[in-house]
């Protein structure tokens, strides 16, 4: 059992759960790697700041074997099954860089946008974020409203038609106008989601959250996987496959080595040159 008795009794409470240092210094290290080099793909899955700096890449587990390792990791799996009951799939990967200056994630909800463009017929799934560096009140945390896996879809939703990404993300993400996250956040206040390094978050795809931008030098890179039970598939196609998913096979999970190794492997090569 990864989550404990309290820990699943909070999620089901707020909406959320963060477990601190889930990952370890030497996973962290390989997927450091991956970062390195998923940064330098070039394509329509990768998403940039007006410097040309990357500030998201989708689809992270179809273009890199350790993230797709990381989709398979068993304690990311074990988790999502005993908080969902079911087991699950990939609907949509991600890296996001929250650089120094970098853009607003207006307040949202995920499965607002995957019901509506995707087909999801319900809020049956996890964001899965793991925090890649230490998350302080500094460095533009995450910001969640928690209860609101209750609310439904927001009606006030609307899709944001000024919002600097709209030709990316915005488009489909329907931002929730202040009036209502002024009665939401009144009805059951907001949590700033900090923690050391490795630590990962669960949450319920139909909480609200958003984040600011960095205004400091401190790195926040988060790597997001966002899983569906596999009786909750997409049912309409209108966007690519790094945005929402395909495949719908339940994940089978890895072994526990299953990003060391790849440190491992490396260790060996350069022993053997």
């Amino acid at each position: 059992m990864v989550l404990t008795d309290a820990m699943k009794a909070e999620y089901e409470d707020k909406g959320y759960v963060l477990a601190p240092k889930l990952l370890s210094a030497a996973e962290l290290e390989v997927l450091e790697g991956a970062l390195s080099d998923i940064g330098r793909h070039d394509g329509p899955e990768v998403k940039r700041e007006r410097n040309g700096a990357p500030h998201v890449v989708y689809g992270m587990h179809m273009l890199d074997e350790r993230f797709r390792a990381l989709s398979r990791h068993p304690k990311l799996v074990a988790a999502a099954e005993e908080l969902l009951g079911e087991h699950i799939y990939v609907h949509q990967s991600r890296v996001n860089v929250k650089q120094m200056g970098g853009a607003v994630v207006d307040w949202h909800q995920d499965f607002g946008t995957y019901h509506r463009v995707d087909g999801v017929p319900e809020p049956k799934g996890l964001m899965i974020s793991i925090l890649m560096d230490e998350v302080t009140a500094c460095n533009a945390p995450l910001m969640l409203v928690p209860r609101t896996q209750h609310a439904g879809i927001v009606q006030e939703a609307r899709v944001n038609d000024a919002a600097e990404d709209h030709d990316a993300a915005a488009k489909y993400r329907y931002d929730i106008p202040i009036e209502t996250l002024e009665r939401l956040i009144d009805e059951n206040g907001l949590e700033a989601i900090t923690g050391p390094a490795g630590s990962v978050l669960f949450m319920n795809m139909n909480v609200v959250h958003g984040s600011t931008i960095n205004i400091t030098p401190l790195r926040r890179v988060i790597l997001y996987l966002n899983v569906c039970t596999v009786d909750n598939r997409g049912e309409t196609f209108a966007r690519p496959d790094y945005l929402a998913a395909r495949d719908f096979s339940p994940i089978e999970p890895l072994g526990e080595d299953c990003l060391t190794r790849f440190a491992d492997a490396d260790a060996g090569a350069g022993a053997a040159e």
